[in-house]
């Protein structure tokens, strides 16, 4: 068994949003990711999706994109809510849907942790707070970081992994209430995504105080999930 992370696929199967039309490393992106978790993951493997899994507007038009995770090797793939995650409703209705539609590999990591062997898995989507300080937005940030700790503390004294969508530092930004929850909980590894494009030199990536930090968005790793633990 190994555990993989990867974010930002960003499926389109039905929705008519495919990134293809952004040319450059997305063209032929769904069949990038076939190869990519073919090449890669083995069927008892685990994978964490680091958000921004679909673009359907609900579960029901998010459904061949879930078919087509669920048919990529892989016995788990975790999924986390990014900002462009419009399906995303309560987790016992997502869980619902899973199960009645025979996504067996398919659960949330969301309030909660998943645990891969004796390490934790946890996570939420996080925010840019920084960037807009009005109310609405400080409600989310804050609903974001009790949501984090809830992961954290749901870890109990295992060692913990953290994943998000929002990167919580890059050039010329950090998010010093999730950075700081990070190393208060002794998280050894945060993997993140959301970052695209140009914006991929703006990534901070490696040890950051007692945290290393890794870019994990599928077009930066190459559509190729990335090996975290054997």
């Amino acid at each position: 068994m190994a555990l993989y992370a990867i974010g930002d696929t960003h499926l389109s199967l039905t929705s008519g949003k495919p990134m293809d039309i952004f040319g450059g490393g997305w063209a032929g992106y769904v069949d990038k990711l076939r190869e990519g978790f073919n090449a890669t993951v083995s069927q008892g493997d685990t994978v964490v999706i680091c958000g921004d899994v679909s673009w359907g507007m609900s579960l029901e038009e998010a459904r061949a994109d879930f078919a087509f995770l669920d048919a990529l090797p892989g016995g788990r793939k975790l999924l986390l809510k990014g900002n462009h995650d419009y399906w995303w409703t309560t987790a016992s209705k997502m869980q619902a849907f899973f199960q009645e539609n025979g996504f067996r590999t398919l659960d949330i990591l969301h309030n909660n942790c998943h645990f891969y062997e004796e390490t934790a898995l946890c996570g939420t989507r996080g925010w840019f707070y920084e960037e807009d300080r009005g109310e609405h937005s400080a409600k989310i940030f804050n609903r974001e970081l009790i949501r984090l700790e809830a992961s954290l503390k749901a870890a109990g004294d295992r060692e913990k992994l953290c994943f998000l969508h929002y990167p919580p530092l890059y050039q010329g930004y950090r998010c010093q209430e999730i950075i700081g929850l990070l190393e208060q909980y002794g998280v050894r590894l945060c993997c993140y995504g959301h970052l695209h494009g140009g914006s991929h030199r703006l990534a901070v990536t490696g040890a950051q105080g007692n945290v290393e930090y890794r870019l994990v968005a599928a077009d930066y790793v190459g559509f190729r999930p990335v090996k975290l633990l054997d």
